[in-house]
């Protein structure tokens, strides 16, 4: 065993804690300074803690975790209310970023013929910008308390359809590469693992239901729960190909009813705040390496951070309008669908194994990454801040 690992954990510790209590005091969200601190002990500043298999896979867990308890904590009927709003939001959340990032990397790299691999690679580009991570979003709205409201249930369940609608994608994108992909194949496993959630988690629910009801409030309920969550976070992952945190959010739907879920999500949030949360989110300031970026490349970055946040704003709040939500809550929608974090990251490594774009592009989606994650718990904690002072004015339609 590499004990190093330890020493880096409790930097992480440390450290995500001291600045996320600093955001705290600066009227910012927790997170904020956590992702701060692993840009700060990472490559780029002072270099006590190198990114690892080891910390990735722990931040991995995180958000699995995170998302099992946004699972829990959604309201299945204004889930089911805000369904049809949430797809149309997510349609437009991967198309006018997919049109945006394949443009964007034309104009500066020229304009090809469709087919070659230079609009492939445009394409894919456009592809890394669809993705979208609610994680932090999620984590913001809880700390506000407003996670449970009708734009809270609208962001997650247009990310969760988001993310889905964006693995069909970048599948299809990559098929015009590699001839041995199979579009029609992961629209299958997709459309199956959606009809095995409905019908094996029918069951399941049952069965916990029947359990919270001999054994209320005890240890056995929240520990079974968590193993549900790992399962079809795998199954998810390895039999349908589909994000891991799409089975951890769908085994926290399954369990928001019954009576115990509060008790679940409280054991969750626990392991989530000590250890997880903070390797993850600081995680995320470890991935970048400021020092990587070559001068040639950084106005494309720049041009890349702009057009992936202002692509989702767009996108998503102009489609929220038409839902007949105020242009205040449509752009908190917006704004609460451009974060980008672990799908980005996954996509991008996919872009790169197959050969589809270069290592130098990873720097701008790094740095995507950072900025939509410390930016997006700002803003949306001034759109909150906006409706105390201002009700009517920002609910007007």
């Amino acid at each position: 065993m590499d004990y190093t690992i330890l020493r880096d954990l409790a930097i992480i510790i440390v450290f995500a804690k001291v600045f996320g209590l600093l955001a705290r005091r600066v009227k910012a969200p927790q997170v904020v300074g956590e992702i701060i601190a692993g840009l700060l002990i990472g490559p780029s500043v002072l270099h006590f803690v190198d990114q690892s298999d080891f910390i990735t896979q722990m931040a991995e867990i995180g958000v699995i975790l995170l998302m099992f308890s946004a699972g829990l904590e959604t309201n299945l009927k204004d889930l089911l209310k805000t369904g049809f709003k949430a797809f149309l939001i997510a349609v437009a959340g991967v198309t006018v970023p997919l049109i945006g990032g394949t443009i964007l990397y034309m104009c500066f790299y020229g304009f090809s013929e469709v087919g070659s691999s230079e609009f492939y690679t445009a394409l894919f580009v456009g592809v890394i910008l669809t993705a979208t991570s609610v994680s932090i979003t999620v984590s913001t709205l809880r700390e506000m308390g407003k996670l449970k409201g009708e734009i809270g249930q609208t962001i997650m369940s247009a990310a969760i359809i988001d993310d889905v609608i964006g693995i069909i994608v970048l599948t299809f994108v990559i098929g015009f590469k590699n001839p041995d992909s199979n579009p029609g194949k992961v629209i299958l496993n997709t459309a199956l693992f959606f009809v095995a959630a409905l019908g094996i988690g029918w069951v399941i629910y049952k069965i916990f239901k029947l359990a919270d009801m001999k054994y209320p409030h005890t240890r056995r309920i929240p520990i079974m729960g968590l193993a549900l969550c790992f399962c079809l976070a795998y199954v998810a992952e390895t039999y349908f190909g589909i994000a891991d945190i799409t089975g951890a959010y769908v085994a926290g739907v399954v369990l928001c009813s019954i009576k115990d879920s509060s008790y679940i999500a409280e054991k969750m949030d626990t392991n989530s705040y000590m250890l997880f949360g903070p390797v993850f989110f600081a995680s995320i300031g470890l991935k970048t390496n400021l020092t990587a970026i070559d001068g040639s490349l950084i106005l494309f970055c720049i041009c890349f951070v702009l057009v992936g946040l202002i692509c989702k704003i767009i996108g998503c709040g102009l489609v929220g309008r038409l839902c007949r939500f105020s242009w205040h809550d449509s752009l908190k929608i917006g704004v609460g669908m451009m974060t980008r974090g672990e799908v980005a990251l996954i996509v991008s490594q996919k872009g790169l194994s197959v050969g589809m774009i270069g290592s130098e592009y990873f720097t701008a989606v790094i740095l995507l990454i950072v900025v939509s994650s410390i930016s997006t718990p700002i803003i949306l904690k001034a759109l909150y801040a906006a409706d105390e002072k201002h009700p009517r004015q920002v609910h007007a339609k």
